[in-house]
């Protein structure tokens, strides 16, 4: 773990009306694809890091702590895995209990603990938001030795979190069932101490299988869906239809009207490729299928919980001796290589949507999630259950789709220091 104070309030000063007391304590992991995140630190130039992130922290009056995190590829020296889940959310329940341990010792405010991720990092962000002193993690933190404290936190700032994984292969069929092509970059060379991993493009088209698998998944997500009980802001239920339409999707396609909207206004061109209809400078429609062909799939069919386990997402969750596992019981009925099923405790303790509702967990009371308009590595369905169940449960949630934007983090950190001022100053 890393400490970072500002030098300024070892000398009684303030930054930006914090002191040495009040300072918020901002908490970025560098967890991507559920592997490892080691502690990060300014000037860092390994991969992964976001090293700028803490430089603009402290130079804005956070005490930033940077906590390792293991990830599913580790191992020991007897080749036993010893980073599966739950393992990146017991290191960071861990972390925060021993900050709070050392509250003495270590400057800044415990009351006003802020997580920050993307991508995995922001499910870790997530669940460790919502999950606070649940009981299921109990015992891996005693066996870990954590010290006897809430891991409850008061704010987490999730990026594109990957997250609800055994839901996310029905989101993403019921988003891209129409379209059975797809690209993406895939890693030829992994990451070493000071490059980052390369990449080269692929792309391929859905086998037939793989078009009937993605038509079951979508009717899955319609049952799911409809069974969040999710509603507006204007307290309308949320509900999809037989075929995928309905009053969700519209819910879904105005998030992405107000970011193309936000677009124009500050001065963006918004093309005529993307199926967004502007009159005027307003947008007053957006054509669900043409956008969908526009910003491309990703991912065949299932999307995360493959049918060979060669994605990320099951290799995440084997255990000791077992390198991968499914997670999904579709995706084990029709595996093509030797399998097991996860533990359905561990799957659903992953998950930051199993506590928001639940007398099991402390959820943080503020909230700021982002998903880019242009991101494809997950369904949008996926972040907008997220928020909306949030919301729905009385919780403080800053939401927002930007225009343009691909799978990524950090890339509006004055606006995300902002939301964490204005929240720090409620207090």
């Amino acid at each position: 773990m890393n400490i970072f104070v500002p030098l300024a309030y070892y000398h009684q000063g303030t930054i930006n009306g914090y002191t040495a007391k009040t300072a918020p304590i901002f908490m970025p992991n560098t967890v991507g694809g559920y592997m490892p995140g080691p502690r990060d630190f300014p000037g860092n130039a390994a991969f992964p890091n976001n090293s700028t992130t803490i430089v603009k922290a402290i130079e804005h009056g956070y005490v930033v702590i940077s906590a390792g995190l293991r990830g599913r590829s580790l191992t020991d020296e007897t080749k036993r895995f010893i980073g599966k889940a739950p393992a990146f959310l017991v290191d960071m329940k861990a972390a925060i209990r021993y900050v709070r341990h050392n509250q003495q010792l270590i400057p800044g405010n415990v009351e006003q603990i802020i997580t920050n991720g993307t991508s995995a990092g922001g499910a870790t962000s997530a669940t460790v938001g919502t999950s606070g002193n649940a009981q299921f993690f109990e015992k891996y933190l005693q066996e870990l030795g954590a010290a006897n404290e809430s891991d409850a936190i008061y704010a987490a700032s999730c990026y594109c979190p990957i997250h609800n994984l055994e839901h996310a292969d029905a989101a993403y069929e019921w988003e891209f069932n129409n379209i059975t092509d797809w690209n993406r970059v895939q890693m030829v060379t992994p990451p070493h101490e000071t490059t980052p991993p390369v990449f080269k493009k692929i792309n391929g088209e859905l086998t037939a299988e793989e078009k009937d698998n993605s038509k079951i998944l979508k009717d899955e997500f319609v049952k799911y869906l409809n069974g969040l009980s999710l509603i507006d802001a204007n307290g309308n239920r949320l509900s999809l239809n037989a075929d995928g339409t309905g009053s969700f999707l519209e819910y879904v396609k105005d998030f992405i009207e107000q970011s193309a909207q936000k677009a124009l206004d500050s001065g963006q061109k918004i093309s005529a490729d993307t199926g967004v209809h502007v009159d005027s400078g307003v947008v007053n429609g957006l054509d669900w299928d043409k956008y969908l062909q526009f910003i491309t799939r990703m991912k065949g069919v299932p999307a995360f919980d493959d049918l060979k386990m060669q994605n990320p997402e099951p290799n995440l969750f084997g255990d000791g001796k077992t390198a991968s596992k499914h997670f999904t019981k579709f995706s084990q009925s029709n595996s093509q290589v030797k399998s097991q099923l996860a533990d359905s405790d561990l799957i659903k303790a992953i998950n930051p949507l199993t506590y928001i509702k639940s007398a099991d967990g402390q959820t943080a009371k503020y909230w700021r999630i982002r998903h880019g308009a242009s991101d494809r590595d997950t369904s949008f369905a996926i972040p907008v259950i997220l928020a909306t169940l949030l919301r729905n449960a009385g919780f403080d949630v800053d939401f927002a789709m930007p225009w343009a934007t691909p799978h990524s983090g950090d890339y509006d950190l004055r606006d995300l220091f902002t939301w964490i001022d204005k929240i720090c100053a409620k207090n």
